[in-house]
């Protein structure tokens, strides 16, 4: 009688944990609130389920020991993190430089879902939200029911919490009437990228 209890008492602090580390900014909310302004929310969809799905895959991975390489070569980890910071540094370009998407760009995409679930390796928020959950929230008695069960979670609670930058974006880029005004509140966003990045350095 007591299983259920003991398999389900994580989820509600998980679910939690896993709002918070979504929904908070970052890189992917900063890139998902100007990919809404630029393309709106139904083109960036795309980019949204590749999040969700590659924290998701992340999630498993350094559960089933990916983890351990970084326990035992700490460099990799330090690696990743300036690699991640080099590509975030491009991005934050890349949308500094972007307008309005129907206004004489028509070689602008937003991102695509390989696109957004392969940056999630390279993404150091991602990489402390899967830790962490693997660390902190996974229970060890029944682990595979229960990472299997974690990944569920944050599937179905990042999902909709990365569909709130998407929709504020959308609604933005329905304000600015020009694509003057929608590049500058790009550079804005370029602006907070570079900035995201401060934590990261600093660890």
């Amino acid at each position: 009688m007591s299983v259920l209890p003991e398999t389900f008492a994580f989820v509600l602090p998980l679910a939690l944990f896993a709002f918070v580390s979504s929904v908070t900014p970052g890189p992917n909310n900063v890139m998902l609130t100007a990919s809404g302004a630029s393309f709106g929310y139904r083109r960036t969809v795309p980019h949204m389920l590749g999040i969700s799905l590659g924290v998701v895959a992340m999630l498993l991975l350094v559960g089933l020991g990916l983890g351990v390489a970084f326990e035992r070569e700490p460099r990799l980890y330090t690696w990743l993190k300036y690699l991640g910071a080099a590509y975030l540094l491009w991005l934050a370009w890349k949308i500094a430089r972007s307008g309005q998407a129907g206004a004489g760009q028509a070689g602008a995409q937003p991102f695509g879902f390989w696109q957004a679930a392969a940056f999630q390796w390279v993404n150091p928020k991602a990489w402390i939200m899967a830790i962490g959950i693997v660390a902190t929230y996974t229970p060890r008695d029944g682990y595979a029911a229960n990472l299997l069960l974690a990944a569920l979670v944050l599937g179905l609670v990042n999902y909709p919490s990365v569909s709130v930058w998407t929709l504020f974006g959308s609604a933005v880029g329905r304000a600015l009437r020009t694509p003057q005004a929608l590049q500058r509140f790009n550079w804005c966003m370029a602006a907070l990228l570079v900035l995201s990045l401060y934590p990261v350095l600093e660890a």
